[in-house]
């Protein structure tokens, strides 16, 4: 465990929503494994259902004994099953917005890790959201925890170890797979392990690169096993073309497909320690993840840089994921 320890805390957003204790949770069950130290913050202001504004510092002391004890019950409910060194948790409570506290203290954390809020994305552009304002805003990587991430989580694992054919062998990842299906070949690689994978989606930029170093940091502190995905089309393929001067074949555009994440792989150095396969799939980046998604543990991606009105008019991957990922979601800048 001595290179888990190096790692910095985790800083989990908190307020006592069910969304709020998956992410404490999901917090508590990665310190379990990785040794890290979580820092649980709650960051609240004054709002009239609280009665009067305190006026002198007694009355300010009671409402921080009562947040104090808000926190401890929300903490012994998220920790429940769940085997870690309770001296790794810290309790913080803040007198400011949450994501405004959650910046501040999380500014040279690991990762800042909040739960899913259940809204649209036209309701999160007209209401606001707490991930959205950190992806906009913060600098280390944001991990959103869907409320039922750990319990179907736990089941798909189960599932895929009861039904996983036998003599099933390894996929090579160059099966096809048209635009609006699933990727099959993901289905025996995927559940193969009932320690499901952590999966990395890249595509040869510099932030889908942090972000895979990012997820292989993660695999060899977890153990999991670490699954890269780069999605491709032929319209993206662009140098193939320019270099046959011609339209490339499937097998073609797959084999220079191939070539592209294993060059991202072999560049990433990952630790060999960690167990990692690489697959390349025609088919498009949000669908592809969103398939692989339901046999993941954690996805991992970059974010596209949009921030603003701009995210929400134009979209990006790692936004679309939010929304459609059946597993937690970790967006690396």
């Amino acid at each position: 465990m001595s290179d888990t320890q190096k790692l910095a805390d985790i800083v989990v957003g908190v307020d006592g929503s069910d969304e709020s204790f998956a992410a404490l949770n999901w917090a508590l069950r990665e310190s379990a494994a990785t040794g890290q130290n979580v820092n649980a913050v709650y960051g609240w202001t004054h709002s009239w259902d609280m009665g009067e504004r305190p006026e002198n510092e007694a009355e300010w002391e009671k409402i921080h004994k009562f947040i104090t004890m808000e926190l401890n019950e929300w903490a012994e409910r998220a920790s429940r099953g769940i085997d870690f060194d309770r001296d790794r948790l810290t309790l913080t409570s803040v007198h400011a917005a949450g994501s405004t506290a959650l910046l501040n203290i999380g500014k040279n954390s690991h990762q800042i890790i909040v739960g899913r809020r259940s809204l649209s994305r036209l309701a999160r552009w007209f209401l606001g959201s707490m991930s959205d304002s950190l992806l906009d805003r913060a600098q280390v990587p944001v991990t959103i925890v869907h409320a039922d991430t750990a319990e179907e989580t736990a089941a798909e694992g189960s599932i895929a170890k009861a039904l996983k054919p036998e003599g099933a062998g390894r996929s090579t990842g160059q099966e096809d797979s048209d635009e609006g299906g699933e990727i099959s070949v993901t289905e025996s690689e995927m559940l193969g392990s009932a320690l499901m994978p952590i999966v990395a989606g890249v595509d040869g930029s510099a932030v889908s690169k942090r972000a895979l170093a990012f997820a292989a940091e993660e695999a060899q502190a977890t153990g999991r096993p670490l699954q890269v995905i780069y999605c491709w089309r032929i319209k993206n393929l662009s140098e193939i073309a320019d270099r046959t001067h011609a339209v490339p074949s499937h097998d073609e555009a797959q084999e220079y497909a191939d070539k592209i994440v294993a060059d991202i792989v072999s560049d990433a150095h990952i630790p060999q320690s960690v167990r990692v396969n690489q697959h390349a799939f025609h088919i498009s980046a949000v669908k592809g993840l969103q398939s692989a998604s339901r046999y993941a543990n954690r996805l991992i991606v970059g974010s596209r840089g949009l921030t603003g009105l701009d995210a929400v008019m134009l979209g990006s991957v790692s936004r679309q994921l939010l929304d459609s990922a059946r597993c937690t979601v970790t967006i690396v800048h």
